[in-house]
């Protein structure tokens, strides 16, 4: 049983053994379900279950005896009752459309990534729901430094998904003393939310490498959660969704934090190296890359004006100088502070 009150205990499957899946599937260990985390690496799947640590993507870190590792991912799911899937974007579809068929009926699929499909523009929320439509679904997202749920720094989430009775279950098979998850029916502007960010923690990475004022990544901060909400709402998403964690809060984190994976590429070319000198580095996905070009050509697309996308976006792509930001941040028409306040006010 779980130690969480009103939540018997679940069979839980995570596919994807990097940082954050990682972090959560031992949360939800240490709430006494049975875990299984699903990975392609033989010897990273033997380093858990020898050694009980994930060294290679979360070093340090002692993993429960209820967390087992998996490379048979039929057999990591086909009595799952929870799948949460931690996967990059890029492969997201592929491993879904490969799981969906040794899925229990009653399985709820929740999506860990954050990230953008390429060339279809769809979230992965819209993935599960194409390749998986009889399935409940929802979506993780939120200021989640990986390396900080583990080390049980007090940390939160937020849950989104239409269905209620699933927001609430996973937030009791997940919430601990350290980590808390709260609910959001705004499964799309969550998810928007935490795959746009990405972009700005580049940006943040690289004013921070030059040396830029307070006063500079105050501005560049405020002015990201303004453009990036423009561009969701366009797009469907509920603005009051980029005033809670998946937006400002994750927002503040990965442009202020170093252990974010974006800030840091954006460091690394505010330090003079090239983008693949920079991920290499890196050594794990930096969604925000990918992103970048997506919400650049969406945006042009709908005429929707982003200027700080717009600037790093010649930075990366088009070698524009890294002043290109800050020129970008400082031109355009003399906009109201904060959008979508009523008529009149």
């Amino acid at each position: 049983m779980s130690d969480t009150p009103g939540l018997t205990a679940s069979k839980v499957t995570v596919l994807g053994g990097g940082s954050f899946g990682t972090a959560i599937a031992n949360i939800a260990a240490m709430n006494m379900h049975q875990v299984t985390l699903w990975m392609r690496s033989e010897k990273q799947a033997d380093d858990i279950r020898l050694n009980r640590e994930n060294s290679r993507y979360l070093p340090g870190y002692k993993l429960l005896d209820n967390l087992q590792p998996s490379l048979d991912l039929k057999s990591a799911v086909s009595n799952a009752d929870y799948v949460f899937v931690a996967v990059p974007s890029k492969a997201f579809r592929a491993v879904v459309e490969e799981t969906v068929p040794h899925l229990p009926a009653h399985t709820k699929l929740i999506s860990l990534t954050k990230g953008i499909e390429p060339h279809s523009f769809k979230l992965m929320s819209q993935i599960l729901h194409d390749v998986a439509p009889a399935h409940e679904i929802g979506v993780i997202s939120g200021p989640n430094l990986a390396k900080e749920i583990a080390d049980h720094q007090i940390s939160a989430t937020v849950i989104a998904s239409y269905s209620q009775a699933l927001r609430q279950n996973v937030q009791e098979m997940l919430s601990c003393s350290s980590f808390r998850v709260y609910g959001n029916p705004d499964i799309y502007g969550v998810e928007m939310a935490g795959a746009i960010k990405n972009i700005y923690a580049i940006v943040a990475g690289l004013a921070a490498a030059l040396g830029m004022a307070d006063n500079t990544k105050a501005a560049i901060i405020t002015r990201s959660l303004a453009e990036m909400s423009r561009f969701a709402v366009r797009l469907g998403a509920n603005p009051m969704t980029f005033l809670g964690l998946a937006g400002v809060g994750d927002l503040i984190v990965t442009c202020t934090s170093k252990l974010s994976r974006n800030y840091r590429v954006g460091y690394y070319i505010g330090e003079g190296l090239t983008l693949k000198q920079a991920i290499k580095k890196i050594g794990e996905t930096a969604e925000g890359i990918n992103t970048l070009r997506m919400v650049n050509d969406k945006a042009e697309e709908l005429g929707i004006y982003m200027p700080l996308v717009k600037g790093l976006y010649g930075i990366i792509y088009e070698n524009l100088p890294v002043e290109a930001i800050a020129k970008k941040l400082m031109s355009g028409d003399l906009a109201q502070d904060v959008e979508f306040m009523s008529a009149g006010i």
